[in-house]
């Protein structure tokens, strides 16, 4: 018997009562949970199985399979399902967990960056375009892709106001060694931009919610931290294309 706390980021229907589950845990990484009668209207799993529902799940094993005997509650993130878009987003953090997080991994830093992104966005204390940047550039630290943001590459240059970075590469050049460099694939960027991605990816996990933003700097922050994800995972995402359809009023 194991138990585990988690949040659930898919459910799968099987057959006319069961489904499977993908869980987000500490200890885990991703686990995939067979549950029993949950499609029931009384199932004992009730509204702790539901996509989203951070809950404590008590399984074992049986063949190749883990099975859910008991769950509870601790938070379901029912907000979410006030807004189309925070719900769309969540479910866009949930795909790119669920693409770039593995089984059997020490997930805890991930687990409590998908729980604090949530908790802002169901409250709505936080833009969700800030809120998407900080779990895109922070998510992508803590799996190992962190980029260079201490200075410039090239001179050592601290505070630019002007800079081009290389999102590929993960480094950036200020403007004059850009000019004697050169270079393809850099997008420019200025000094507001460059101190809030250094926020997001360095500071310590209390603060990373604390800053604020120009409108014009939170759209630049937008655009590279997009951008910096895709291309490093090197995929793009359905519920991401979705969520850019519902702000552009395609939807």
């Amino acid at each position: 018997m194991t138990i585990v706390e988690g949040i659930v980021l898919k459910e799968r229907p099987v057959g006319e009562q069961d489904k499977f589950i993908d869980v987000l845990t500490r200890e885990k990484g991703i686990i995939e949970l067979s549950v029993r009668g949950a499609r029931k209207i009384n199932g004992k799993s009730g509204s702790s199985t539901q996509l989203f529902a951070y809950s404590r799940f008590c399984y074992d094993k049986r063949g190749e399979r883990l099975c859910l005997n008991s769950a509870e509650p601790l938070h379901i993130f029912y907000g979410l399902r006030n807004s189309l878009t925070a719900l769309t987003l969540a479910g866009y953090f949930a795909e790119v967990l669920r693409f770039c997080v593995s089984e059997r991994v020490d997930s805890g830093n991930v687990l409590r960056l998908l729980l604090n992104t949530l908790h802002f966005l169901e409250n709505g204390k936080r833009s969700e375009q800030l809120l998407k940047s900080i779990f895109e550039l922070r998510l992508m630290s803590d799996i190992g892709f962190m980029p260079d943001v201490l200075a410039c590459r090239e001179c050592g240059v601290f505070e630019p106001e002007k800079l081009h970075f290389s999102v590929r590469e993960g480094y950036f050049l200020c403007d004059d060694c850009f000019d004697s460099a050169g270079g393809e694939g850099f997008i420019t960027m200025e000094l507001p931009v460059l101190s809030a991605v250094r926020h997001i990816v360095l500071a310590d996990f209390e603060r990373i919610f604390n800053f604020r933003l120009s409108e014009k700097s939170g759209d630049e922050l937008a655009f590279f931290s997009e951008l910096y994800l895709t291309t490093h995972l090197e995929r793009n995402f359905k519920t991401l294309d979705f969520y850019h359809s519902l702000l552009s009023g395609q939807i």
